[in-house]
């Protein structure tokens, strides 16, 4: 590896070589990527679409300086679950379109002013546990999924659940080389074999299914309250971008931040979501598995993984494909689940380890303390017919308490 030669982002890559790393790359978003329509229950094809579509805009907004594949963000999973259990599906689109559009304000916001005051508004010690939240508030969908909060147990059922989680969580720990960055596809496929050979899966939509067909496009429909309880994800898609970038920009050896410019990509990453909202897609963010594909790799050129998304697009298209994703077994997604909701639970405590927030101080003692208990008590408070709790109304909380601690701060009453 240390010999192997490093492609840089504007260099342009042999066809031999191009096809299948880009092929490697759209496989590293695949299983993660298609989960999320799987979870809201849609067609997937619509996903793909839109992934490559949506990762061709940022390459072109960051005037291609910043390799990164757009996919399927996780942040929407517990406001939109709420969102289409109360309201359906289009409603969620409604605030998909919301979120990107204020993301959209937000780039050119930034680029006027900056991004110190981000952490005025959400510093790490409530950034963490809001993000925390997301995975935690989502911990018994996946128990339901996996069929495990049934009143009897199939034992089918938990044995593919087990095998699925159990592939995706050895399989994280001793996978070498590119394998390392699939394991989530590798558990899917292997909790999915399992689930065919114990007849858990309906086979006969696939046969079925044309092999190319249109993906289903639909429009969004917009409610108040819908996107309120979907506004605050935008704090959290921002700092999961920002990480996302910083930690790119170390891989290549650039700082993506100044050039092309954090306004650049955050407005491409929004726009998409927008977008995304308005024909009937899931919201979209930079993927982390593809900055693992480029670590592996060192291949960074943005080509490859423009070649990824011409490759997602035309799948989008391929009938059996899109019917074949959805006919994984509730088991199998509740095994993915189970590691997934805890990862993302998990990286909002990485916040505060990366961010080295200190506990001797009483404000963050408190911060975080406060939007945890928030955000699991159950609470709900309504303003009119606007309904805030769990993850939001923490979120809304951590909001306000900041901007206490902070006016006091200037004011110099602080104690700290």
């Amino acid at each position: 590896m240390e010999n192997h030669r490093i492609i840089q982002v504007e260099e342009k890559v042999p066809v031999n070589l191009l096809i299948p790393l880009s092929i490697q790359h759209m496989f590293a978003m695949f299983g993660a990527s298609v989960l999320v329509p799987f979870m809201f229950g849609i067609n997937p094809a619509i996903v793909l679409f839109m992934n490559g579509v949506g990762t061709l805009l940022f390459i072109f907004l960051t005037k291609g300086k910043a390799p990164a594949y757009l996919g399927s963000s996780f942040a929407f999973l517990a406001p939109a679950g709420l969102v289409i259990e109360k309201f359906g599906y289009s409603y969620a689109l409604g605030g998909f379109v919301a979120v990107g559009f204020l993301g959209c304000i937000l780039a050119f916001v930034i680029c006027k002013f900056g991004s110190r005051w981000i952490d005025v508004v959400l510093p790490p010690a409530a950034m963490g546990p809001v993000v925390a939240l997301i995975g935690l508030e989502l911990s018994g969908t996946a128990a339901g999924n996996a069929g495990l909060l049934d009143e009897v147990l199939d034992p089918k059922k938990v044995i593919v659940f087990l095998l699925t989680l159990a592939v995706a969580v050895f399989g994280s720990i001793l996978f070498r080389g590119f394998l390392s960055v699939i394991p989530i596809l590798i558990a899917i496929i292997a909790g999915y074999a399992a689930s065919l050979s114990m007849g858990l899966v309906d086979f006969s939509q696939v046969v079925s299914a044309p092999l190319f067909a249109l993906p289903n496009f639909s429009a969004p429909k917009f409610n108040a309250e819908a996107i309120m309880i979907l506004l605050p994800v935008i704090l959290v898609i921002t700092s999961e971008h920002i990480g996302h970038q910083v930690v790119t920009g170390k891989i290549v050896g650039r700082d993506l931040l100044k050039d092309p410019g954090l306004h650049r990509s955050l407005l491409g990453d929004n726009l998409s979501t927008m977008i995304s909202g308005l024909i009937g897609s899931v919201p979209t963010t930079t993927y982390g598995e593809n900055i693992g594909v480029m670590a592996v790799t060192r291949v960074y050129s943005v080509r490859v993984i423009a070649g990824a998304a011409v490759l997602s697009i035309i799948c989008s298209f391929i009938g059996k494909l899109s019917m074949l994703i959805s006919s994984i077994p509730g088991p199998v997604i509740g095994g993915i689940s189970f590691l997934l909701y805890g990862m993302i639970g998990t990286s909002g405590l990485r916040i505060l380890v990366d961010s080295q927030v200190d506990y001797g101080k009483s404000r963050n003692l408190a911060l975080t303390s406060v939007i945890f208990v928030t955000g699991l008590s159950g609470i709900a408070v309504n303003i009119g017919n606007i309904q805030l709790t769990g993850m939001v109304l923490a979120c809304v909380t951590g909001m306000i308490l900041s901007l206490i601690f902070y006016i006091l701060d200037r004011l110099h009453l602080t104690n700290d």
